[in-house]
């Protein structure tokens, strides 16, 4: 298969144009063998591991304080990059590494949860962009996806799809296993098997934990595919939830790390800054950049919060450590398999810096901080949740402090592009029948959209011309390969944009010119300046590694150069318009973006699950009514009618007992319980929640009231309510409550209604009311259908 024409892809099939006999046992009848489609050979196997949320000083392979014994395997085997760099965010991370090209070139400006009109921040793929898994199974790859997948835009997330923009839709696996958004639960995870959803086997009582998991189903997938096909290599993409919040890992784990962030993370920044000129990763005239005035000094923190941010510290550890082990138990699947040695292993610490968006104190539950309500978060209330942290009740996530130290040497975190800290990422290059140095360093300049075109390079494959018969954008990525085995090699990715919510840099030969724009833990409220207000730092990275000494003064037509080449830049790759706007992208009638959901009115069928909040009409900070039709069975009724989220927040309306019940869970700080006073009798029966909405703002409380065939039967008071979001991953059910339960009347497994859930009408505003408190389902869904 050497003269195959690889370019146009799929590869046109050949007619064959030889001689064709009547019979078949004529002499003359000989046809070649059915070929197999495999790539060139020697082409190698890849595996791409890319943790999530860690910033350059946060493993030990870059002299951070998270023991990742798997990355320093790897590392002394084969090569540390430091100087690698990623777009400062997850979403434009993944699609820039999977495509090769800009993130805004894909339309992932920023996550696809704010995606707008603009060709840079729509958040779909173009066609004209296909991404590196297909390349690589269309040239005969076996592919495989697991863990996160934050690529798909919003409104193609519901069961319906479109699945093209999905890993086994259209994006060129042939196998997902993992989850759809930012982040996961990761003790009750929301799990796709391909497009289909579906459950763990184990409680988190049972020890299951999501990134167990994924390397379990990784490890049987790799197995079995060399089984069956030795001689095909495979692609396989290994993306964590770890280490993104919340930080979730078992407890024994957290506690290896007791006591050793106890000095705080002023301390910890000096302790990270000379473990990495020990071990050469920066340095040794390299400067440590000064804590910046909008981050406290730990001096000035609380005395009574410090055991709360110390636990956080060390919960954050044990997790980075916990995901480390996990790759390693694959890496040692490989071994064993004999396939190690041929793959060529990327393992990408970070998809942008350490995360700032856990507020300056860190937080139990995000969703209280997304809701608004950190108020709520008081010391005292830290503190009596301290030993929950990292547990299944928890969804936490470290203070602003601890993001800054694990960016050691650099300035700023995640979200700001502007700056190292948001960009700079460790890498490890391991690929023992590629590499001929062992444990050496790499100071080349490279950014993620330089993997696809490495991985060509190595495999012998060409940029598809044309795929699916759509002509292709070149790849704007630099193949890395040239470095692997010469260090002196002048580095070939010379110039390099980025920008992020108006955080906006650009490198070229040495020189970086940086703005930044917002700060990432003010999620509202912030003022920012016009864009041709913002002020300008120049750094000379080719004497300043850190970016410790600005010299924009000293160097005026310098700033003037780069300034105007980050426009050209910018022009070229569609940043833009500059869009720094933060409630109005949350609004998608003003964002320009599709909605699955208009009116006043949804209807939902028995069985339908796994409804993201984009998917279902939004109940929040109004009033509303959940009416379902339902048939109780003879012996009494039991389990969930419907719910959403989880037990971080949420509701449900559910039997218990036989009798109808409601429960509202405020941010997984409260449970607000109504009760029928009598049970469900037996037959069909419609029962209904409506919920009286206090008014005067956002985040209120209200009167929920229920009843059953139009006779009230219990009314209770909810204090307080979710403002914004219920959860990141866990959605809505009909029949059941699927991930964390959101009441603890009943639990994350067998808790499906025992009797038959005919329909769910959820109703806000004039469709909500009922002057019989009954609805009639036939017309609800006609004037359902009606408004589609």
């Amino acid at each position: 298969m050497a003269d195959i024409q690889r370019e146009i892809l799929p590869i046109p099939s050949q007619p064959y144009e030889g001689f064709v006999a009547y019979d078949a046992k004529d002499p003359e009848a000989k046809f070649p063998p059915i070929p197999q489609l495999r790539p060139p050979k020697g082409a190698p196997n890849v595996l791409i591991v890319l943790i999530d949320d860690a910033g350059f000083g946060a493993a030990s392979a870059f002299g951070g304080p998270c023991a990742t014994p798997t990355a320093e395997r790897l590392a002394g085997h084969g090569l540390r990059f430091n100087r690698f760099h990623t777009t400062a965010l997850c979403s434009p991370t993944r699609q820039a590494l999977l495509t090769g090209r800009n993130h805004h070139t894909v339309g992932m400006g920023a996550i696809t949860e704010i995606a707008t009109g603009a060709p840079g921040y729509s958040s779909v793929l173009p066609n004209t962009c296909s991404p590196i898994a297909r390349t690589l199974k269309l040239n005969g790859y076996a592919t495989a996806q697991f863990g996160k997948c934050h690529e798909v835009p919003v409104w193609e997330t519901s069961p319906v799809g479109p699945f093209d923009a999905w890993p086994t839709g259209g994006g060129g696996f042939e196998y997902f296993y993992g989850f759809i958004g930012g982040e996961a639960h990761q003790w009750y995870p929301s799990i796709y098997e391909g497009t289909t959803p579906v459950e763990p086997e184990k409680t988190p009582e049972q020890g299951y934990h999501f990134m167990a998991d994924m390397t379990d189903k990784a490890i049987a997938w790799v197995g079995q595919q060399k089984a069956l096909t030795p001689d095909k290599p495979f692609f396989m993409y290994f993306a964590p939830g770890a280490t993104h919040a919340p930080h979730h890992v078992p407890k024994d784990w957290a506690d290896r790390y007791k006591g050793k962030f106890d000095a705080g993370w002023d301390a910890l920044r000096e302790e990270i800054f000379a473990r990495q000129k020990k071990l050469g990763v920066i340095p040794q005239d390299c400067k440590l950049t000064p804590r910046h005035k909008e981050i406290p000094a730990w001096d000035d923190m609380p005395e009574n919060l410090k055991p709360v941010l110390r636990r956080q510290m060390e919960v954050y550890a044990g997790f980075l450590e916990f995901a480390d082990h996990h790759v390693g138990r694959l890496i040692d699947t490989l071994d064993k398999l004999h396939v190690l040695e041929d793959t060529l292993v990327f393992y990408i610490i970070g998809d942008n810096g350490a995360s700032a968006e856990g507020t300056l104190n860190g937080t139990f539950n995000e969703m209280i901080n997304f809701n608004g309500a950190s108020a709520l978060e008081t010391p005292e209330f830290l503190n009596a949740h301290i030993d929950q942290l990292g547990g299944p009740t928890s969804y936490n996530h470290y203070a602003v402090g601890w993001a800054h130290a694990l960016d050691t040497p650099y300035q700023w975190t995640k979200q700001v592009a502007s700056h190292f800290g948001g960009t700079r990422n460790g890498t490890i290059v391991h690929w023992p029948h590629g590499v001929r140095g062992e444990g050496e360093l790499r100071t080349q300049f490279h950014h993620v959209i330089d993997i696809a075109p490495t991985i060509l390079e190595a495999a012998g494959l060409p940029q598809p011309a044309m795929v699916n018969g759509v002509q292709q954008q070149p790849i704007e990525g630099v193949s890395m390969l040239y470095a692997f085995n010469d260090a002196s090699a002048a580095e070939r990715h010379e110039t390099q944009y980025f920008e992020m919510f108006g955080n906006r840099g650009v490198y070229h030969k040495g020189w970086t010119a940086v703005t930044r724009h917002k700060t990432p833990w003010l999620l509202v409220g912030e003022k920012t300046p016009a864009f041709e207000d913002d002020v300008w730092e120049l750094y000379d990275t080719s004497k300043d590694w850190s970016q410790a000494e600005d010299v924009s003064k000293q160097f005026p037509d310098k700033l003037r150069e780069l300034k105007r080449l980050f426009l050209i830049e910018a022009a070229r790759h569609n940043v833009l318009p500059l869009d720094d706007r933060g409630m109005e992208r949350g609004d998608p009638d003003i964002a320009g973006r599709p909605v699955l959901i208009r009116g006043n009115s949804q209807i939902l069928f028995g069985a339908m699950g796994r409804l993201s909040e984009n998917s279902v009409l939004n109940l929040k900070n109004k009033s509303h009514s959940v009416t379902a039709e339902i048939e109780v069975p003879d012996g009494g009724a039991e389990g969930v009618i419907v719910a959403q989220g989880g037990n971080i927040g949420g509701w449900s309306l559910y039997a218990k007992g036989g009798k109808l019940k409601y429960c509202y869970n405020f941010l997984g700080l409260k449970q607000f319980f109504v009760e029928a006073g009598a049970p469900l009798a037996p037959g069909k029966r419609q029962v209904r929640m409506e919920f009286a909405y206090d008014g005067g703002g956002m985040g209120k409380g209200g009167t929920a009231t229920l009843f059953v065939d139009g006779e009230q039967v219990g009314q209770g008071r909810v204090e307080a309510t979710a403002a914004i979001v219920f959860s990141a991953d866990d959605g809505l059910d009909v029949g059941r409550d699927s991930a964390a339960p959101v009441s603890p009347d009943y639990g994350a497994q067998g808790n499906a209604f025992n009797g038959m859930v005919r329909g769910v009408q959820l109703a806000i505003a004039q469709d909500a009311k009922s002057a019989d408190h009954l609805v009639d389902p036939q017309q609800a869904l006609a004037v359902a259908m009606a408004r589609q």
